[in-house]
C-alpha cells in the first residue's frame, strides 16, 4: 500500500470516530514517535468538575491523609 493511500484510509477511519476515540489514536501515534504526552492536560480533567459533593471529595482526602503510606504486609 502506497504512504498517501494509507494516510488517506488513516483519515477516513478518523473520521469516523468519537472525538475522546481520535484522542486515543492521536496519543497512540505520539507514543509511537517517541512524544508521548506527560500527564493530562487541565482542559480534559475539566469534564469531572462537580462529579462528586464536596462531602465525599473531604472524605477522601481525609482517607488518603490518614492512610497513604501505610502498609498491611499481612494482606500481602
Amino acid at each position: 500500500m502506497e504512504k498517501s493511500t494509507t494516510i488517506q484510509e488513516i483519515v477516513q477511519r478518523l473520521e469516523n470516530l468519537s472525538p475522546g476515540q481520535q484522542r486515543q489514536v492521536l496519543d497512540f501515534t505520539l507514543e509511537l514517535s517517541g512524544e508521548s504526552p506527560k500527564g493530562i492536560s487541565g482542559k480534559e480533567l475539566l469534564e469531572f468538575v462537580g462529579l462528586f459533593p464536596p462531602e465525599d471529595l473531604e472524605e477522601i482526602k481525609q482517607a488518603i491523609e490518614e492512610d497513604c503510606g501505610q502498609v498491611d504486609e499481612s494482606e500481602w
